[in-house]
């Protein structure tokens, strides 16, 4: 009998991945279907459409439906190749052609469909990102946030555009590709950069609205599935890793990238540099967490390039990718089936030391936030104050 698979719906929408039409595969993030379609379809995870996806083929997609159909899995099916996609696009902006230009520019390093009349605007983009020195994440969302605008638009002028074009286009985003709240924002964001910081068109996206965000509470662990996390990991570099992770309360780049130097063991404490906003911060080193990391030290030597966990190639730190995958591992050993990717971890470090009566100043400060209404997110997820609070159920007379 098939195993089946937690699922409460699947999307499957068209998209265009590296000059190619694909099948991009969406769901609320579930461990046991990821590895099911990297198996039974070779799907690849994009992170450019936050998607699971693979190269369109009848044959494929038809082994597709059966298998959802196999594991009780229900499908929404928004495919819309060939011309039915070119026509959508056509609503999208005045005297927009009909047909695109299909090369990609290798000479430019831009990889996507982008006519040569737009072409520059990638090249200023990224050279005035770079100097104003943006992370490279930064950078190449920024990059491909503007490359989704300019592959509609054709061979119209992006520099010509009006804020009454893209109050469209936006809306198109919205409500046609259904972007998220937060993938919108972002994508405004890069646009915005290019029409007030390239361009210097002053004051060019006041007439756009911005959508309201979904207030989402921080997923977090208790601290018996923490320890039923941790204690279901063998190996002694993945559990240093969360272990790690929980302790600090550290965003997944800071974790790969920390270096050996960085462990100050005499000062119990843990340098954390060049974090999220090019800042550097100290954050507190746990006596466990110490003879742990010694206990590490003994069976992994220091690398070249002194990172304190490396990856599967010389010199270079390990993989976020892969630290995500040692969690949801550990997560399905343990028997813990909620919600959660390595980021609930950090969230779980901030809501316990709540939980504890720690100030929510000193909160913000380990976590490195810039704004303390950032930090002030956890007092939702505290019930150091609700436990308190009795329900007028328990007074009834039952």
């Amino acid at each position: 009998m098939a195993t089946t698979v937690v699922m409460q719906k699947v999307i499957l929408k068209t998209i265009h991945h590296k000059g190619q039409n694909c099948v991009g595969i969406y769901y609320a993030r579930d461990y046991l279907l990821n590895q099911l379609l990297t198996k039974e379809v070779k799907a690849t995870w994009s992170n450019s459409h936050k998607c699971w996806y693979f190269i369109y083929d009848e044959n494929i997609y038809n082994h597709l439906l059966s298998m959802f159909k196999l594991h009780h899995i229900k499908v929404e099916n928004e495919l819309t190749f060939g011309y039915q996609l070119r026509k959508k696009a056509l609503t999208i902006l005045p005297n927009l052609p009909s047909t695109v230009n299909k090369s990609i520019d290798k000479k430019s390093g831009f990889n996507t469909i982008v006519e040569p009349i737009n072409m520059h605007v990638l090249k200023a983009m990224k050279e005035h990102l770079i100097v104003k020195a943006y992370s490279q994440s930064t950078i190449r969302t920024y990059i491909n946030e503007m490359q989704q605008l300019l592959y509609r638009l054709g061979k119209i002028p992006a520099d010509e555009l009006k804020p009454a074009h893209l109050k469209r286009y936006f809306v198109y985003c919205f409500e046609t590709l259904q972007l998220s709240e937060n993938t919108l924002h972002s994508r405004m964001n890069a646009i915005k950069f290019y029409y007030e910081q390239v361009l210097h068109q002053e004051r060019f996206f006041w007439e756009i609205p911005r959508p309201k965000k979904h207030l989402q509470l921080p997923r977090f662990f208790t601290q018996d599935e923490v320890a039923s996390i941790i204690k279901s990991i063998k190996n002694v570099k993945h559990k240093t890793l969360l272990m790690l992770c929980y302790a600090t309360g550290m965003r997944v780049s800071e974790v790969v990238n920390l270096k050996t130097a960085n462990i100050m063991s005499d000062r119990k404490c843990i340098l954390i540099e060049k974090a999220k906003g090019k800042k550097d911060r100290i954050v507190p080193l746990s006596p466990i967490l110490l003879v742990m990391l010694r206990e590490y030290a003994t069976q992994y030597p220091i690398n070249k390039k002194g990172y304190l966990f490396e990856g599967q190639e010389p010199g270079q730190p390990y993989s976020t990718r892969s630290l995500q995958m040692i969690l949801q591992d550990a997560k399905v050993k343990a028997g813990i089936f909620k919600p959660g990717a390595i980021h609930a971890m950090r969230h779980s470090f901030a809501t316990h030391l709540l939980d504890k009566g720690t100030d929510i100043s000193m909160i913000q400060k380990l976590l490195g936030h810039n704004d303390i209404k950032t930090t002030l997110r956890y007092l939702h997820t505290t019930n150091k104050d609700l436990i308190n609070i009795i329900s007028p159920l328990d007074d009834l007379n039952l």
